[in-house]
C-alpha cells in the first residue's frame, strides 16, 4: 500500500511568556484511506487541555514558524492573529474527530503533570477531505505546506490586554500559541 509520510519538529513559541519551552515531534502518515497522526511534546504547561491543530494558507503558501518579528504590536506576545499571518489559519483539529473540522470545544488532549503531551489518532480521509473541500475549497490537504500548532497557557499567567485570540468564548489563554512545527514531506 502506498504511504506518504510527513514530519514536523515542534519548536517553542512564547516561551518567555509561559516560562517553559515546548519541543516535540509530529508524524502524519497518509496510508490508503487513513491519515495516522502522532504528536508528542514536552514542556507544555502541565495538567491542562491543549488545543492542537494543523494551520495553513488556503492558497497553498508555505506556513512558517514565527520569529520574534511576528509580534507586530510589540507587546512581547505572539498571539493567534499574529500567528495566522506567518503560520496560517486554523484548519484541522487534533481532537477526538478531526474529520469534522470543529475547532472550539473541550475534547483536546491534556498534558500530564510533567508537561508531556501526546496525541494519536487515525483519521478517515474521505470525510476529512469532503469537509476540507467545504471549508477551504479543495480536497488537497497540502500537508507539506502546513504547520502543526500546540496552544494553551494557564489562566494564572498574566497576558497584556493587547493579546487577542478569542474564539467562540475561549479566550487568549486557550488559543495562545506555545509550540509550532513546519510539516515536511519525508
Amino acid at each position: 500500500m502506498m504511504s506518504t509520510r510527513y514530519t514536523a519538529d515542534i519548536k517553542p513559541v512564547n516561551e518567555g511568556v509561559i516560562g517553559t519551552s515546548v519541543y516535540g515531534k509530529a508524524e502524519l502518515i497518509e496510508e490508503g484511506d487513513t491519515l495516522k497522526i502522532t504528536i508528542e511534546a514536552t514542556g507544555t504547561p502541565p495538567n491542562m487541555m491543549h488545543w492542537s491543530h494543523f494551520h495553513g494558507f488556503p492558497d497553498g503558501k508555505k506556513g512558517r514558524i514565527p520569529t520574534k518579528a511576528a509580534d507586530t504590536n510589540g507587546d512581547g506576545v505572539i498571539d493567534l492573529p499574529e500567528l495566522y499571518e506567518v503560520a496560517g489559519q486554523t484548519m484541522v483539529p487534533f481532537d477526538n474527530a478531526p474529520q469534522d473540522i470543529n475547532i472550539p470545544h473541550d475534547n483536546y488532549p491534556h498534558s500530564d503533570e510533567d508537561g508531556n503531551f501526546k496525541y494519536e489518532f487515525e483519521v478517515p480521509l474521505a470525510p476529512l477531505k469532503k469537509k476540507f473541500m467545504e471549508k477551504f475549497g479543495s480536497e488537497d490537504l497540502q500537508l507539506d505546506t502546513r504547520t502543526v500548532l500546540i496552544h494553551g497557557a494557564p489562566e494564572s499567567i498574566e497576558l497584556p490586554d493587547t493579546v487577542k485570540g478569542t474564539v467562540k468564548g475561549y479566550g487568549p489563554h486557550t488559543t495562545l500559541p506555545i509550540g509550532v512545527g513546519e510539516i515536511e514531506k519525508v
